[in-house]
């Protein structure tokens, strides 16, 4: 159960950090 909630927190910090490279891709 740990490793499963360790493995939700990557793959949303990852899904975090893809639409904040996305966002700033299109502000330039």
């Amino acid at each position: 159960m740990v490793f499963m909630d360790m493995m939700l927190m990557i793959i949303s910090s990852l899904i975090l950090v893809v639409c904040v490279l996305v966002g700033v891709a299109f502000m330039v």
